[in-house]
């Protein structure tokens, strides 16, 4: 079964509509038992009239049958001449002898005889002169295409001709019928039900005339079979019309679609709701379908009955491909009318009120029921606003397929999808409007806010049909206001723009206080292993921080929390890239705040991260901001919150080697130092006292006297200063341009356009926009730029944790306890940070001018901050 439109198995379609053996014989048999005592009619309704019922038995059974005889309407009804005598059912007339030939009848009687075969066939019944097809058998032929009638051949010619003209009638009568009778079953929906009823009124007229003629009949001797055909004739087109359109809806189902099957053929209750559950996630099975799907593989819709917009679909098809003849054009617009009732009360139901009330899944709109507003706490793909409510074509607002699993496959290659996801032509551009309009009033309803209908809808209004233009307008009207209603709610009610300013404080360091104190404070926790600090007491800090400035900015700051990340900043940066996005998977789920759930293959070996790594921030919101500030949003914030952290971090690190390198022995003279022990090179790689030297931190030497030769420590400081400088003048440049060329200017932009904002849509569209431009400008998007940033990073956060080392070896070439071996190693490390530096720092120069050039215009102002370092350097 197809979780897309799962429905029980109840009848067969091939459905006999014909009497049974035993029913049609005792029919045949009461019936003939009057006949043969027609005579003893008066003496019968005598009896019965004095209260008295015979019950005779005649050759051991009985013969009278006093419900019957007692029913003088059904005695005396013209039509019950026409029944058979022979106990023969209708299945068996291939066998039976012919009847009596009309040769040597005259043409009158012939004519008369007839006229009475006829009367009876047009309401679908076998006559004496007219029988079925030989051909037919009601067990195994469909019953929606018709019972086929032949005409004696013994008939005269001319007679013959003109019967043949009223035969397709009881051909068209019974398909009609057997129609109405199959598509009456619940699963059909409530569409075709309306159709089956508007379907049954049009035979009511028919049904009428026939009565009418049959009167005329057996009254006007002058009733002839020319005055029959000219009272009559207009109905066959009309009947034409309906025949073809049902025969069209019964062919049209997959020849799967066959609704009897066992009951151990179907699936349980509970697999049906795990498989009705994987759909609406997307996962398990219905990965797979949707897989076959895009590739045209699979029958997902399989099962699917016509019903629905399909239903509607295909008399509209018909209407308009029938519009120049009349008669095709009142009778398919009457049913279009009458069968889009249910329809359209279902849509003024979704778009007044966000309820959908669509028991047999006939409309366009579908709901997923295992996603709720509660998986928005770990959703970081925004699964309740995309998949809660969607279309069942699986369009989106962009023009592209959504969710692919659970849309069905087209009826046939390039043609229309099956049940409620086939949308009727006359709402196709309206389908988005009437997703919307539900799913906003849907959300108010969410948060307990009762909704009151808007539109007070006239007598007239409430009979709207889809051919109305009115219908459309009201339509229109809902959607403008269902979008108002929510939008009011969010930025008025909900304080949104003051929520998204608390977002910029706290995670784009608007104003960085609270993140410089922060620092300080933890800063022995920071230097832990991600396992070992304690998140109370970083919380502590944190508010500990946010509570020294009284601001209206910082009114949210209950909502912040710390959190630890599972992975360092740029390996999650990289798994993100190389599954296509933030959106394309659940990266972010299990990364923040799971720290036990680490992947089984990590070496043993492999460095624990440090809690300055892994630090990062998080944001709680109630429904419904938690549509715009949702999982999928916070991530983002997160993913820069992290980077300028670590930006900060650096730079912090950087400031302390600074004042560090402010005490003696950093700022006193060396002058040359004969002693061979300390002042020995002789490793090649070590430069010599006359080898040029970047001299940007030098201290300039005494004017009262020569300056003596450089010693080899007064280089290496040198060189360490200079370094040092470089490093923090590079992370000084990033961050000024991530905060000031990036985010502020992005900001403004993103406030401008909420001031204009006109629906929620565009609301959610424009904020995530703004994250993800954020992101790209940043150099979060780039795997290039990432590597050698990363790499850049990694070289001054770790030329920062050598400031201890560098001191410690100061004081020791200062006071002439250094080896020669301390100096070389002294030196091996400077020229691998200066050579790794370097190399880094120009293959990131070289990534950040080709993107400049190429994808990423908002770059340039970085390339000319970037290359006044690489010109002071040089």
């Amino acid at each position: 079964m197809e979780p897309y439109t799962p429905r029980t198995q109840t009848g067969s379609r091939k459905k006999n509509i014909t009497l049974s053996q035993k029913e049609y014989s005792k029919i045949t048999g009461t019936i003939a038992s009057v006949r043969r005592h027609r005579l003893h009619q008066d003496d019968i309704g005598e009896e019965f009239s004095n209260g008295r019922v015979h019950s005779s038995r005649h050759h051991g059974r009985d013969w009278d049958e006093p419900s019957f005889i007692a029913e003088t309407s059904f005695v005396k009804a013209p039509l019950n001449s026409r029944v058979s005598l022979g106990g023969n059912t209708i299945a068996n007339h291939k066998g039976k002898a012919k009847q009596e030939s009309l040769d040597h009848v005259p043409l009158d009687v012939q004519e008369a005889m007839i006229l009475e075969d006829l009367l009876y066939v047009l309401m679908g019944i076998e006559g004496e002169y007219i029988r079925f097809h030989q051909d037919y058998s009601p067990d195994e032929d469909d019953p929606i295409q018709g019972v086929r009638f032949v005409v004696d051949l013994s008939l005269d010619p001319s007679v013959r001709n003109l019967v043949e003209r009223l035969l397709p009638l009881g051909t068209y009568y019974t398909g009609i019928t057997a129609f109405i009778e199959h598509r009456s079953h619940l699963d059909y929906g409530l569409v075709n039900h309306a159709l089956c009823a508007a379907i049954r009124d049009m035979l009511k007229d028919y049904q009428t005339l026939l009565s009418q003629l049959e009167h005329s009949f057996n009254t006007s001797p002058q009733f002839s079979l020319q005055k029959l055909w000219f009272y009559i004739h207009p109905t066959v087109h009309t009947l034409s019309l309906i025949y073809q359109l049902t025969l069209q809806l019964g062919t049209a189902d997959d020849p799967s679609a066959d609704l009897s099957s066992s009951s151990s053929d179907s699936p349980s209750t509970s697999d049906a709701e795990e498989e009705a559950r994987n759909e609406a996630l997307g996962i398990g099975t219905a990965k797979l379908k949707s897989a076959l799907s895009e590739n045209g593989l699979g029958s997902s819709n399989a099962g699917i009955a016509v019903k629905g917009g399909e239903v509607l679909s295909i008399i509209y098809e018909r209407m308009q491909n029938m519009s120049g003849d009349p008669t095709a054009n009142m009778v398919y617009a009457t049913l279009l009318r009458e069968a889009g009732t249910p329809y359209v009360s279902m849509l003024k139901e979704w778009v007044m009120t966000g309820r959908l009330v669509d028991p047999y899944e006939e409309l366009m709109v579908k709901e997923s029921k295992f996603i709720n507003r509660g998986i928005l706490e770990m959703d970081y793909t925004d699964e309740y606003w995309e998949r809660r409510y969607t279309l069942r074509d699986g369009s989106t607002i962009s023009g592209s397929k959504g969710h692919k699993a659970g849309i069905p496959l087209p009826r046939s290659s390039g043609g229309r999808l099956p049940g409620g996801a086939c949308i009727p032509p006359l709402l196709e551009g309206w389908k988005h409007k009437i997703l919307l309009a539900g799913k906003y009033l849907n959300v108010i309803r969410e948060c307990g806010i009762e909704i009151r209908r808007s539109h007070n809808l006239s007598d007239d209004d409430e009979k709207l049909s889809m051919d109305d233009e009115r219908f459309y307008t009201f339509l229109e009207d809902a959607y403008t206001h269902a979008n108002q209603t929510l939008l009011q709610l969010l930025l008025k009610d909900q304080d949104l723009i003051p929520r998204l300013r608390s977002l910029k404080r706290y995670f784009f360091l608007s104003q960085s206080f609270f993140l410089t104190h922060l620092l300080d404070l933890s800063a022995n926790e920071l230097r832990k292993s991600t396992r070992s600090a304690s998140l109370v007491k970083l919380q502590s800090l944190l508010e500990l921080t946010l509570n020294t400035e009284e601001r209206e900015d910082t009114m949210f700051r209950e909502d912040v929390k710390v959190v630890m990340a599972g992975s360092g900043l740029y390996d999650w940066l990289m798994k993100i890239i190389s599954t296509g996005g933030i959106g394309s998977e659940r990266v972010g789920e299990g990364e923040i705040g799971n720290l036990n759930e680490e992947k089984k293959d990590h070496k043993d070996d492999k460095k624990p991260l440090l809690a300055s790594d892994t630090l990062a921030l998080d944001y709680h919101v109630k429904f419904p901001l938690s549509l715009v500030i949702s999982r999928k949003t916070i991530l983002r914030y997160q993913l820069i919150f992290r980077f300028l952290l670590h930006l900060k971090h650096v730079e912090q690190s950087l400031g302390a080697m600074w004042i560090e390198q402010k005490t003696r022995p950093w700022r006193q003279r060396v002058h040359q130092n004969p002693n061979p022990k300390s002042t020995s090179n002789s490793d090649p790689s070590i430069p010599s006292s006359s080898s040029p030297t970047p001299n940007a931190h030098a201290q300039p030497p005494s004017s009262s006297s020569p300056s003596p030769p450089e010693p080899e420590f007064e280089k290496w400081r040198q060189r360490v200063f200079l370094l040092r400088t470089r490093m923090l003048s590079f992370i000084q440049q990033i961050l000024s341009f991530a905060t000031f060329e990036v985010l502020e200017p992005n900001w403004r932009a993103l406030e401008g356009k909420l001031d204009k904002v006109g629906t929620v849509d565009e609301l959610l569209r424009d904020h995530l926009d703004f994250l993800d431009t954020c992101l790209k400008e940043c150099m979060l998007t780039s795997a290039k730029l990432l590597k050698a940033y990363n790499k850049l990073i990694v070289t001054c956060a770790t030329f920062a944790l050598y400031a201890a080392p560098y001191t410690k070896s100061a004081n020791q070439a200062i006071s002439e306890t250094e080896t020669a071996e301390g100096q070389r190693r002294r030196w091996e490390y400077q020229l691998k940070f200066e050579k790794n530096f370097d190399h880094w720092f120009k293959v990131f120069l070289d990534c950040v001018q080709f993107y400049a050039s190429s994808e990423n215009g908002s770059l340039l102002p970085l390339v000319v901050r970037l290359s006044s370092i690489s010109r002071r350097s040089s």
